[in-house]
């Protein structure tokens, strides 16, 4: 099992579509990998899945990436349609040693934007997720991989999507019961539409599949904006959450320097304990 991108309790991972940008792709995947960083993609139809292959070869690792295509989770063919791309997802992923194919409310377009927007989310659209997400989960389980279904904000970045909320896909998550199926907590969504993010950490922590994570506002890495994401670090810590966290923001300016933040607040020390008082080393 590799220990690349391994920080304390935590595996730490980066989008290599948000950091980097001026290289090609390949050269950012490289740039993460030298820096001890596992690697996360976004849709893999826009990538030389060959070349990516390849780089495993150079200590490239793979954490996450889009798990379907097209399709959605509330009507019939979009049911069928994103069964089936998610199964060409599986293939790529297993080429790629992918663990983790990631799922939306609904599919969406190259601005973030959902092809179906939903004004409104009924009973029957909450029951119709709830099977697709069933099929989903033994899709995961037939071939051995988890599929993660992720919160997003639609304050700002993605308005009309359904099944938004981190509670939304969570009660999703959990009303399926698969370990094949599980949350993808991006905590910078979860910041703009709920707040109170250590506690929904708590809440979530048995059915999260991966933590994604940038500052808000401005989707950048840590220490930019209004989140205290070390003392989010220390409370996953505590509270014995031990997988992956992934980078998923816009470097502010240089991404070795970004990088190097995301890590520095996702580094978690041992605590001091002494005669009944317990401090924490600074930083």
């Amino acid at each position: 099992m590799s220990t690349r991108g391994r920080q304390g309790p935590f595996t730490l991972a980066v989008c290599a579509e948000m950091v980097f940008r001026e290289l090609p792709v390949a050269e950012r995947v490289r740039r993460i990998t030298e820096l001890d960083f596992q690697v996360e993609i976004w849709d893999w139809t826009r990538h030389d899945i060959g070349m990516l292959a390849a780089l495993r070869e150079e200590g490239a690792v793979y954490s996450s990436m889009t798990g379907y295509v097209r399709g959605g989770l509330t009507d019939p063919a979009g049911a069928d349609e994103l069964l089936t791309t998610a199964a060409e997802s599986v293939a790529v992923a297993r080429r790629l040693g992918i663990p983790r194919l990631n799922l939306h409310g609904t599919g969406l377009d190259g601005d973030g934007l959902p092809v179906v927007p939903a004004t409104e989310v009924t009973g029957a659209m909450w029951l119709a997720a709830h099977r697709t997400l069933g099929r989903i989960a033994r899709l995961g389980q037939e071939h051995g991989v988890t599929f993660v279904l992720e919160n997003l904000n639609t304050a700002v970045d993605h308005p009309g999507v359904p099944f938004g909320r981190a509670e939304d896909c969570l009660a999703l998550v959990e009303s399926v019961g698969s370990e094949h199926l599980r949350l993808m907590l991006d905590l910078y969504h979860a910041q703009i539409g709920e707040g109170n993010l250590i506690e929904l950490c708590r809440r979530a922590l048995p059915w999260i599949g991966e933590i994604q994570v940038a500052d808000v506002p401005g989707r950048r890495e840590p220490g930019t904006g209004e989140i205290n994401y070390p003392a989010v670090a220390r409370a996953l810590a505590d509270m014995g959450f031990s997988g992956t966290i992934g980078l998923e923001g816009w470097a502010s300016g240089d991404g070795t320097a970004a990088l190097r933040a995301f890590r520095d607040a996702f580094t978690v020390e041992p605590a001091v304990r002494g005669t009944g008082i317990t401090t924490i080393p600074s930083v």
